[in-house]
């Protein structure tokens, strides 16, 4: 018998519990001011590789869907990031959070200094995305979930530990608190909706521990090249290279 609603939405937030990033160990450095200046630099750095493919996956599952009504409901998610003429965007203020811890913006927009890990793992988030079922795509965004903890965690974080961080450096993470709870509260609907089988609802959950997986990845790369064995592979950013003028004086 297919789980009720109740019992399938509990299996997810359970995905969440055991699997989020917020639990792995550069976090916790970072949220807890451990992090050095190049640290935050190259987390900054790869962290904007996966916030400008955002979009990406976004019009690529768009492309796929034929229903109107679940286009105009996940329309906006695009706009969030690339901005609309009253909204700058969470990729500009993320570049503005690029600027305040000194480093040059176009550098970091051109992506050249990513990880191979990082844009290995993103470059396949948006292929699944592309590629899977529209259930599974969904699901896969249903992160989403547990990310209001992770933001308000490193906004107070942030602020207590770093010289670089206030209100305008910050004002990605903020404005996510707003903007993220109506785009889960669609997505967690429409997966809990039309996850009407034992299969369909196993392949959603496999969509949301994928994507925990996708995340995880990026930190794990992160904290190997920048922090311990800090081996920083061939062609990743270096400390010192695509700062701004004031930084590098």
């Amino acid at each position: 018998m297919t789980r009720s609603r109740e019992d399938f939405e509990s299996r997810l937030r359970r995905i969440g519990a055991e699997r989020y990033h917020d639990k792995h160990p550069f976090h916790h450095l970072l949220h807890g001011g451990g992090c050095t200046p190049d640290q935050v630099r190259a987390w900054v750095i790869n962290r904007y590789y996966y916030q400008s493919r955002i979009p990406l996956k976004d019009a690529a599952f768009m492309s796929r869907v034929e229903d109107p009504a679940l286009r105009r409901a996940w329309r906006s998610r695009i706009e969030d990031h690339d901005g609309t003429a009253d909204n700058e965007g969470g990729i500009r203020r993320w570049l503005r959070l690029a600027e305040a811890v000194g480093l040059d913006p176009d550098y970091v927009a051109s992506t050249r200094g990513v990880l191979p890990a990082t844009r290995f793992a993103v470059d396949a988030y948006v292929r699944f995305v592309r590629d899977k079922t529209l259930l599974e795509a969904v699901a896969a965004s249903l992160t989403e979930l547990f990310a209001p903890k992770i933001h308000a965690e490193r906004i107070e974080g942030l602020l207590k530990n770093y010289a670089f961080a206030n209100d305008a450096s910050l004002s990605y993470f903020r404005n996510r608190l707003k903007e993220a709870p109506k785009d889960v509260a669609f997505g967690l609907a429409w997966v809990l909706d039309h996850a009407d089988t034992d299969e369909k609802q196993d392949a959603a959950a496999a969509a949301l521990e994928f994507k925990t997986d996708v995340l995880w990845a990026q930190l794990d790369a992160l904290h190997s090249a920048y922090v311990d064995p800090a081996r920083i592979p061939p062609g990743a950013w270096q400390p010192g290279e695509g700062l701004a003028l004031r930084a590098a004086s």
